[in-house]
Parts: C-alpha cells; structure tokens; sequence
C-alpha cells in the first residue's frame, strides 16, 4: 500500500459519522465535513464542522496496532473524568466503539483554540523569556496531572500501580518484537539493564504516558499558559516519574527525526536544560528524583519501540503527510542514548 492509498483509506464517511453524530452531539447542524489535521505521529486527527461548530474526532492509525497503544476508549474516559479538574483538557462529548461508523473506534471532543509548538521554527519563533515560561507551564501541568486524585474522579481501576515499572519493560520489549523491522541487539541490552535496575515505583498517580510539548495547546491570549494537555491515548496509573524520564527523552535534539519538522525545544536557548526541568518537577511535586536515570533510560527505550511502530507503518504506506521518512533513522540513536545513560 502506498502513502496516497493510506490517505485514501482513512477518508471518513461523512454519511455514517453524520448520522451518529445526529443522534450523539448534541447542536449537531446536519451537515459535515471532515478534515485530516496532518503532523501526528500515532492516532489520526481530524477537524470536523458542522459550518458553524468543530469537534476534533481521534481515531487509531492504521494498519499494525500495538496491543496496549492507541486506545482511544480510554483516552476519552480520562479526558471526560479530567474535566472537573484542575489539569486542562478538552470537553469529551462522544465516544463509538462501533468500527462499522467509519472502520475504527473514534472519539469526539471540543477543538481547543491555541497555539501548538511542533516544529523547530515554532520553538525558534518564541521570545527565550516566553520559551522558560512556556517550559514552566509544562512542568507544572505534569505536576497537577500527577497531583489528581484519580479514585475520586473515577479511574481506580485505570491501572495496576504494583508492579507498573516492570510492566512496562517487559511490555515495550514484547511491542519491539510486534513491530520491528531490524534486527538491533542493542535492544536487549537495554532491556536487560532495565530489568536489573528496576527500582520501587515512587508513587502511583495517573500517568499521560506521552507528555511532551506538542501533546500541549497554549492559550491564545496566554501563550505562556496551557489550554489543553492532548493525547492520552496511553495514560494508565503508574509510577509519575515516567512521564518525567519520557519529558527528559523529548528535551534531548537527539528525538529530532521523531517529530515531524524538528526540534522545537533545541531551537531557542530560552527553554530550560534537562537538569533545571527536572529540578523544576522535583522542586513543585516535592519527589525524590534518586533514580532519575532509570526513568530516563525507560523513556528511551519506550520512544524508541514507539519510533519504530511509527517507522513499519511508514514502510507499509499507512501513515498520512510528510516526515515519517526519518522517523526509522532514531531509533538506534534513541536505544544507545538510553543504554549511556542507564550505565552512566
């Protein structure tokens, strides 16, 4: 299949997806149209208006799903349980699990408006004084994610909190070997000096499994404050120095091919250095960071494995817009900077 047939593929049925959002979201005007929004590396996205209003409907990719990855079911179950909240998201409204719709399990949330910081000129455009406060808005978004208290907002049962970190090395290894195409024995040495360093989870807290800058919108009139924290396609309750170690991973230039036009933080010396943002989390969550190292290691190893993903659906044709083509040259980068810093 080619790129031009994965688009093709993923053209929604407006027919269907109008039908059901006559019967499920509520001021529906009874027509739509429905648009990729291109630059995402996982789920598809798409604007959908009724001319007068728009929704953002999230699908999963296409072709090879890692078992435990792009959930869209429990994506829009945090993101509804997150709205009385202190953390910004957007407004669940629908979810179908029904793939006859439009072939896929999808959700429908309000379109946040604000700004999104993808791409190398994006970061380079940005006064260094707005980068640092942009940088601390993310971190303490972190911290109020991890400071919800998830029983009380109905998602005790979203995950297993005992025995998460070693969980989660086993099971990025088992989604290497689901999606690889190469073989990389640097692999398991990373997942063998994961598993002998494993340390005692922290805390258990909700994790958004993918925090990183451009899974925030800033405000339109605050561009140092955020409007929404996307993406929670993987968040679980877990250990929350997980999300720290994978926001560390992001910092560093040598994630740039992941992301679709660069690396936005490397580009402005206003944003902060890894150790500041780390005591910046420790310093407003009051968590002990002894063994950051570890939780950076995982970072690059989780990255890695999800580059990988990303680089046999390109391979495959199945991914939709520009910069997938670099996507497979990080992986190799990203699981030699995870065994350095493990073995530092």
């Amino acid at each position: 299949m080619t790129g031009d047939d994965g688009r093709r593929a993923a053209v929604v049925d407006r027919e269907a997806l109008a039908a059901f959002f006559a019967r499920h979201v509520p001021g529906f005007a009874g027509s739509l149209d429905a648009e990729p929004i291109l630059g995402g590396r996982s789920n598809l996205i798409y604007d959908i208006t009724d001319g007068t209003q728009h929704w953002i409907l999230r699908r999963p990719p296409l072709g090879l799903v890692a078992p435990s990855a792009n959930d869209i079911g429990r994506e829009y179950r945090v993101v509804k349980a997150l709205g009385p909240t202190s953390v910004p998201v957007a407004r669940a409204i629908a979810y179908c699990d029904d793939p006859a719709v439009i072939g896929a399990p999808f959700s429908v949330v309000s379109k946040v408006e604000g700004r999104v910081i993808r791409s190398a000129a994006d970061g380079a455009a940005l006064d260094p004084a707005d980068a640092r406060a942009i940088a601390d808005a993310l971190i303490r978004g972190l911290v109020a994610v991890h400071g919800v208290a998830y029983q009380e907002v109905g998602l005790g049962d979203l995950g297993r909190p005992t025995g998460y970190l070693a969980r989660q090395v086993s099971r990025w290894k088992s989604q290497w070997d689901l999606v690889a195409t190469r073989d990389l024995p640097q692999v398991e040495r990373l997942q063998r000096g994961l598993v002998a360093a494993t340390p005692t989870e922290s805390d258990a807290t909700i994790v958004h499994g993918d925090y990183r800058l451009d899974n925030t919108i800033l405000d339109p009139l605050d561009p140092t404050t955020l409007a929404a924290i996307v993406d929670w396609e993987m968040a679980t309750i877990g250990d929350p120095l997980a999300d720290v170690g994978l926001l560390l991973v992001y910092w560093d230039p040598a994630c740039a091919s992941v992301m679709p036009e660069g690396h936005s933080i490397a580009a402005n010396r206003g944003f902060p250095a890894v150790g500041e943002v780390a005591e910046t989390y420790a310093t407003l969550s009051g968590r002990d960071l002894d063994h950051l190292a570890f939780y950076r290691a995982l970072g690059y190893f989780k990255l890695a494995v999800i580059a990988e993903g990303i680089h046999n659906r390109y391979r495959d044709g199945l991914t939709i817009g520009h910069g997938f083509e670099t996507v497979g040259a990080a992986v190799a980068p990203l699981i030699d900077a995870g065994l350095e810093i493990l073995h530092a």
